[in-house]
């Protein structure tokens, strides 16, 4: 990838076109952005729903809008000029959801540090009877196996068992939804914190994109901005912590699978995480989607099927093993965000998504549904 912000490979997403009341389904070749929005195939939607989407992409006829850099650069909010192209999240007409607890072994070390108040041999002494009791390594663990309701019976006889734990290694997969149709945002925008929330951080996360019969055909970056405090009151008030303006992000692009590029390669992916504040505050860290302890294809499973359809299709966040704890404003106040910090969330296979913090109330509002982008596709005779 080098110092682009796009991986190789075959990209989809959307841009905003000065003159052009729709936005406009585009790909990158050769280094340029290029608008290959054609009628029947002018949503993101229609082109995942169509069964060859990877070479439709491919092989598409379009008009070049600008370098890829050129457009990247004026996507960031701060420098965004409207006379030219930007980019927008990748995905439109798509139900966004998203899984919780999906990392163990991350869970698990939370669960024994929290009851070791600090102590590292209480830590190490836990951590042992837990090994102990199930003969393996944590991060073999398989949730709703015989082993992890070994492990279930135990941190309930210690007194630990939490609802959190339920979902991390109990047989139901958390999945929720974190914001509706079209409200997603994309490279370089602004991204919401509720005002009320005063503990708060990112999650760098790979969100699947999955057609109406439960297909994976691609995937990107995503942050699926947490509100720590609030989800930490009341595991009730998840939709309070996860949806509200601008808190979901996505791009900059949704790679399509090809013969090179498959489901396999992001069960491979290393996910890197840089949070830069204003006051100086730098924070980094990667986790590894290869510790996921659900299986990506589980969790679409979990997501849709006889028990659930989703005629538009969705993309699916996969969950993080990353929660920052490096203290920022003081010894053991651990990590908040500040207004101003810029994330990026950066893989080889799937690029860099950048966008900086803000509050959901002076990030642009949610304008722009579902039904404005009929209407659009319509008048200019692309549905």
């Amino acid at each position: 990838m080098g110092d682009k912000h796009y991986p190789d490979g075959i990209l989809l997403g959307r841009a905003r076109v000065p003159g052009l009341d729709q936005p406009r389904v585009v790909t990158v070749r050769g280094g340029d952005i290029v608008d290959i929005t054609a009628k029947g195939m002018a949503t993101v939607r229609d082109v995942a729903e169509s069964g060859r989407a990877a070479e439709h992409v491919r092989n598409a006829s379009g008009t070049v809008l600008g370098s890829a850099d050129t457009i990247l650069a004026n996507s960031v909010a701060a420098n965004l000029d409207p006379s030219r192209p930007s980019l927008l999240s990748p995905i439109d007409l798509q139900a966004i959801k998203a899984s919780g607890v999906t990392f163990v072994v991350s869970l698990l070390e939370r669960v024994i540090e929290e009851q070791a108040r600090g102590d590292k041999s209480r830590a190490d002494a836990l951590r042992g009877e837990i090994l102990d009791l199930i003969g393996t390594d944590l991060s073999e663990l398989v949730p709703g196996s015989e082993t992890a309701m070994k492990v279930k019976a135990a941190l309930i006889e210690k007194g630990v068992w939490s609802q959190y734990l339920e979902v991390g290694i109990g047989p139901d997969a958390e999945i929720f939804t974190k914001g509706q149709p079209m409200s997603s945002v994309g490279y370089g925008a602004e991204v919401g914190l509720h005002p009320v929330s005063s503990w708060n951080n990112p999650e760098p996360e790979v969100a699947l994109l999955v057609t109406s019969k439960g297909d994976i055909i691609g995937a990107t970056l995503g942050n699926d901005v947490n509100l720590r405090d609030v989800e930490g009151r009341s595991a009730l008030l998840l939709g309070k912590a996860k949806d509200n303006n601008a808190s979901a992000s996505l791009g900059p692009f949704v790679r399509l699978f090809d013969g090179d590029f498959t489901l396999e390669s992001i069960k491979q992916s290393e996910i890197a995480l840089r949070v830069v504040g204003e006051d100086g505050f730098v924070l980094e860290g990667h986790s590894s989607m290869s510790q996921i302890s659900r299986t990506p294809e589980s969790l679409v499973a979990a997501t849709i099927g006889g028990h659930h359809q989703y005629p538009d299709g969705l993309v699916l966040y996969l969950g993080t093993m990353f929660a920052p704890v490096q203290d920022r404003g003081g010894v053991g106040k651990g990590f908040t965000h500040k207004l101003g910090d810029v994330v990026s969330i950066s893989t080889s296979e799937l690029g860099t998504l950048s966008n900086r913090v803000n509050l959901s109330t002076k990030c642009p509002p949610w304008t722009y549904g579902a039904s404005h982008l009929l209407r659009d596709l319509a008048k200019a005779d692309l549905l």
